[in-house]
């Protein structure tokens, strides 16, 4: 089909859809929430990633029922990977958790996984990109809970994958990365739900490591859509308030350039997380804040320094990166 064809026809298809989401009634939400997820899967798509030369992606591993709860897992295809080599090592894990104000993005989307794919997997990791449910009809407290539900199913399923379930990494960038950083506060929690233990979490900009005295500054609408006015909300959603000492080591990426200055945030936490005797580093970047996302995978220093705390946390993950 021509390239235009194919576009009217994409456009055609959104259109019919909002519609119909549009036409829904007030008590057929659940039903409106799967129109609205069908819609963005569509979008997605015509925003995904290229697939890198010798990786494969299986796509759309459920971990539950809602369209929405999703997973796509990139891995070396069969034949970049020798049996050999196969059999003998298990794979470490990047688990990547998307942004867009609690409210959109997917897990297809280019600046999502496609420079990560395309250094991390040829050198023997496997990606596991993530989508979630999202506000209006899932308050962020149960996107945390997708999280931590799609982290246990990868673990769960990591062998049949080639990947080793206690060699996970999480990863999120900006309201995932404010996902990945709850959940990673909240570790013991998590392994007593079930989950492996991990060995570690990069935060990519966020600026609601402490949700309270964010809430309490000048902000912008998107946070009350996700935060509320009830500040015992706030501080159950702030990773500052549910650290654990034992939590695992965190590096908060933060952007240099952004009028909220992330940075004050990640570093008010690392101090936090010190105090408690864990283990937190904070790497500003002067990037805006979607290049800290699309850019980490570009060879660069900024993605030399995420890979430096990565190996710091494995030896394994040490020697395929070439630390």
């Amino acid at each position: 089909m021509p390239t235009a064809h194919r576009t009217l026809s994409l456009v055609a298809t959104l259109a019919l859809a909002t519609m119909a989401c549009a036409q829904a009634q007030p008590s057929d939400a659940p039903q409106g929430g799967r129109l609205r997820a069908l819609i963005a899967q569509k979008q997605a798509q015509a925003q995904a990633a290229a697939l890198p030369t010798g990786v494969q992606r299986i796509a759309d591993v459920p971990y539950g029922s809602d369209p929405r709860q999703r997973m796509d897992v990139y891995l070396p295809a069969p034949s970049t990977t020798s049996s050999a080599t196969a059999s003998a090592v298990r794979a470490p894990v990047v688990f990547m958790v998307h942004g867009g104000g609690w409210r959109h993005g997917d897990k297809a989307m280019g600046r999502v996984v496609q420079e990560k794919v395309a250094r991390w997997v040829p050198r023997g990791f496997v990606l596991i990109s993530v989508n979630y449910r999202l506000l209006p009809d899932t308050p962020v407290d149960q996107q945390e809970r997708d999280v931590q539900a799609a982290l246990m199913a990868a673990q769960q399923r990591a062998t049949t994958w080639g990947a080793d379930p206690s060699r996970f990494i999480l990863m999120g960038h900006s309201a995932g990365a404010h996902l990945v950083a709850l959940l990673n506060a909240r570790a013991p929690q998590a392994l007593r739900d079930g989950a492996w233990p991990w060995l570690g979490t990069v935060v990519l900009d966020s600026a609601v490591m402490n949700v309270p005295a964010y809430m309490r500054a000048p902000h912008m609408p998107l946070y009350d859509d996700a935060f509320g006015a009830d500040p015992a909300y706030w501080r159950l959603l702030s990773p500052w308030h549910q650290w654990t000492a034992g939590a695992p080591p965190v590096q908060m990426v933060c952007s240099t350039e952004r009028a909220d200055q992330p940075c004050h945030q990640a570093e008010a936490l690392a101090r936090h997380v010190h105090s408690l005797g864990g283990r937190a580093e904070v790497l500003p970047q002067d990037l805006s804040h979607g290049e800290i996302n699309a850019q980490l995978g570009l060879e660069s220093a900024y993605t030399r320094a995420v890979e430096a705390f990565m190996g710091s946390l494995d030896p394994l993950m040490a020697r395929l990166l070439g630390r």
